[in-house]
């Protein structure tokens, strides 16, 4: 089944999606989360439910809202070739760093910067590189920890399109002190335009377990980035396995795949071409993702903030008590 939640009336509404585009609105209050939460089996009444209410309105008459709120977001680094390019483009370096190949690597970016599949997306306060990056997310159903691989095939409810928008400019200071991004990361991630359950994916896993799903991304209709999702390092059940090591996952967490490759952000055909060709994002300009199996999400970039100014760090007089 494929889940949306729409704003309509004033109220937010959920539904499951016909591959028509109509809304079967989901009868209750029930917000995808709660059902989430829920577990499997009250997603699956929920979906049933929803056939049997009268139809809603076409997906292209409502303002799609992210599909839910997710208590936590971690955000993995799985393609060889995204790592590569990036790397080039803020260190000169080529190739990944020799940690990269140890484990999935993420990091968490911020649960309350999520933002709909055709919200605006505001300039960072202070960003004069914008960048998008291309990502699928799986979507924890289920609580675990220390799981393995095979056991957290069970745990993943389903998925949604991830777009990591990043400022590289704050990007690259922050990460010269050691602890990865901050503010560069923390104005806009967009979920969307549907959460897919596992189920309907399955048709396209290849015979190493990895999802075979066409990525594409495009500014302003014209096509910057081609890739396949099983082009990346570690499948979704071993990246959720890492996460839940020592800690738990639970229901609602968000996983993000990181950012493909052959384009599937700016950063990297900077790296790969030496420039910053093409442009970083502008007021105006419009980032299409689209996900084979999932759907598109489309947002335009308008202006945003002024920073507030902040003093730099004081010299302090090193006393103790």
């Amino acid at each position: 089944m494929r889940f949306a939640t729409y704003e309509q009336h004033g109220r937010s509404r959920l539904a499951t999606v016909g591959h028509d585009g109509v809304l079967h609105p989901c009868p209750g209050r029930a917000s995808l989360l709660d059902l989430i939460q829920a577990g499997p089996e009250a997603l699956r009444e929920a979906g049933d439910a929803s056939l049997d209410v009268p139809r809603g309105p076409h997906v292209s008459q409502v303002r799609l809202s992210p599909p839910f709120r997710p208590p936590s977001v971690r955000d993995f680094v799985t393609f060889e070739e995204h790592v590569d390019g990036v790397r080039r483009s803020v260190d000169g370096i080529p190739g990944a760093p020799d940690a990269w190949y140890d484990a999935p690597t993420f990091y968490f970016t911020n649960p309350y910067a999520v933002i709909g599949p055709s919200d605006p997306v505001p300039v960072p306060p202070g960003c004069q590189a914008l960048d998008f990056e291309l990502e699928v997310a799986a979507v924890i159903g289920r609580e675990g920890s220390d799981l393995t691989p095979e056991q957290a095939r069970d745990h993943i409810v389903g998925y949604t399109i991830f777009n990591d928008w990043s400022a590289r400019d704050l990007q690259s200071r922050e990460m010269k002190v050691g602890l990865g991004p901050c503010k560069a990361k923390d104005t806009a991630t967009t979920l969307g335009p549907y959460f897919v359950t596992a189920d309907e994916l399955e048709p396209y896993r290849d015979g190493d377990g990895f999802l075979r799903l066409a990525l594409t991304a495009e500014i302003n209709g014209e096509v910057v980035g081609k890739d396949l999702l099983s082009n990346m390092s570690w499948t979704f059940e071993e990246m959720t396995a890492y996460a839940s090591r020592g800690t738990c996952v639970r229901p609602g967490d968000v996983l993000g795949s990181g950012t493909c490759g052959n384009g599937g952000c700016l950063a990297e055909l900077w790296g790969v071409r030496g420039r910053q060709d093409p442009p970083p994002l502008k007021p105006g300009d419009t980032v299409t993702l689209t996900v084979e199996g999932i759907g598109s999400v489309s947002n335009t970039v308008v202006a945003g903030a002024d920073p507030v100014p902040l003093p730099t760090a004081r010299k302090r007089p090193r006393t103790r008590p």
